[in-house]
């Protein structure tokens, strides 16, 4: 068979040109991909669409901040924007957005999603989420349709001084909070604050020789935070009807570092210091009921606490008013309360710390002489460094401690006497025990019902009587 030379250079031509342009419409489009994941939520595929932001921003190591965006659920939607509109803001804000549609799956609610959001930080922590390896590892956020992010909300600047490390950061950083609340909200939510158990600070790079961002904005680093104990208690918050906050540790320090002016090295290991740390907190407290007023949130602040978290956190629940600690940081003047707290194991009353030997907190019986002073002779100051201080009345918001029996004994001895304070002046406690195993959080259904019923039943305003018929 003879082909016509010219038709035939003609078609290659053709043929060409359309490969050109499909290559084309792929480069053009290659911002949006889509495919399937893998749900524990509903024991099979769903789809998954992700598109970049035209004005991506990258955290320090260079990798994208990332929304996971759960879609069609079975659940009330609380946030009235369209899917389209919030997701066109967060795109606009420089996230890359990964939609997960959950096509109105009858498993896609409480408290089952929890699931496929421990699987998500857990594939985002590991590399490779729906085969994307550079998401950010610590700036990447789970999200319920209609809910936004206030990221980076500036609530306390840091004093270099407190804990001098490293010996070139002078000018102090400020603390921030990401707020996740419902956008155009059908309801005013409560919202649940957390300190992060996972530190920010500031980092002095010899190669460089200057102060870099390394190290700040740590609080959702997955690794030592939700992907390293599996915590899905906050971004499964919105399931329940609640927005939820995560701010800085207030030790803006390496954990195992930190001392007082002309003291020793690394005497602040493995604990923080007031007032400092108290201050933060108020303040933190304080600029999230400012901010979420405007966000049309309720007014109603809960506390979740773990491990530092629960140490930083727990400096909310007392009603004691200390002018040192009320008068420091933002929006003074603004209540501080908060109406609820969950804690987990954390430490409350360094007086206690010698009642054991050898009971899991060395670093502190070994250190805190070295600040504060041997303890029969600066029992008061010793007193003013826990929150057990700070709890003076019935007026101290109801809390539920968390913990398991086989963690380090001296979380126990604390949780007990803390309880034991708050009982004996008639504050509402609740116990959660033996959830799991050693130093780890509430991760199965029924454990994490436990956490949300408690903060429901007093964050939500009462319901009013029906009249009877």
């Amino acid at each position: 068979m003879k082909y016509n030379s010219i038709s035939f250079l003609t078609f290659s031509s053709r043929k060409y040109f359309f490969i050109l342009l499909l290559s084309l419409s792929v480069t053009l489009s290659s911002w949006a991909a889509s495919g399937k994941w893998t749900s524990q939520v509903t024991a099979g595929t769903i789809e998954f669409k992700a598109t970049e932001s035209e004005k991506p921003i990258k955290d320090y190591a260079g990798n994208y901040l990332t929304v996971v965006y759960l879609e069609n659920l079975t659940l009330k939607k609380i946030g009235r924007n369209s899917i389209k509109k919030d997701v066109n803001w967060l795109l606009s804000q420089g996230y890359r957005v990964i939609e997960l549609n959950y096509s109105k799956n009858s498993n896609a609610k409480a408290l089952k999603i929890n699931e496929d959001i421990i699987a998500i930080n857990d594939s985002i922590a590991a590399g490779n989420f729906c085969g994307y390896k550079n998401c950010s590892q610590y700036k990447s956020y789970v999200l319920f349709e209609g809910y936004r992010i206030a990221r980076n909300v500036s609530y306390f600047v840091d004093n270099p001084k407190v804990y001098n490390t490293p010996e070139q950061y002078i000018v102090g950083d400020s603390l921030h909070m990401d707020i996740i609340y419902p956008a155009n909200t059908v309801a005013k939510v409560p919202v649940i604050l957390s300190f992060s158990y996972s530190n920010s600070y500031a980092n002095y790079d010899q190669s460089k020789g200057k102060l870099t961002d390394a190290y700040k904005d740590q609080r959702l680093n997955l690794a030592y935070s939700f992907a390293g104990f599996n915590d899905s208690f906050l971004e499964g918050a919105p399931a329940n009807g609640m927005a939820w906050a995560i701010a800085d540790h207030p030790k803006y320090c390496p954990w195992s570092k930190g001392k007082p002016v002309n003291g020793a090295n690394d005497a602040y290991k493995s604990f923080q210091t007031n007032p400092d740390a108290a201050q933060k907190v108020k303040s933190a407290i304080r600029t999230l009921r400012f901010l979420g007023k405007q966000m049309g949130l309720s007014g109603k602040i809960g506390i979740y606490g773990f491990s530092r978290g629960s140490t930083a956190g727990s400096m909310a629940i007392g009603d004691k008013k200390v002018n040192a600690l009320e008068n420091a940081g933002f929006h003074i003047g603004i209540s501080d309360d908060v109406q609820a707290a969950t804690l987990g194991p954390g430490v409350f009353d360094y007086t206690l710390i010698y009642n054991t030997p050898d009971d899991g907190d060395k670093n502190l019986e070994l250190r805190c002489p070295w600040v504060w002073g041997p303890l029969d002779e600066n029992r008061e100051l010793w007193e003013s460094m826990g929150s057990s201080y700070l709890v003076e009345t019935k007026a101290t918001a109801p809390t539920l401690f968390f913990y398991n029996t086989d963690d380090d004994h001296y979380y126990q001895d604390q949780i007990t006497h803390l309880k034991s304070k708050l009982d004996h002046l008639g504050v509402p406690t609740s116990t959660l025990i033996n959830y799991g195993k050693g130093h780890a959080i509430p991760q199965t259904a029924s454990s994490l019902n436990t956490l949300y019923s408690f903060f429901k039943n007093y964050l939500n305003p009462p319901k009013a009587n029906k009249p009877k018929k």
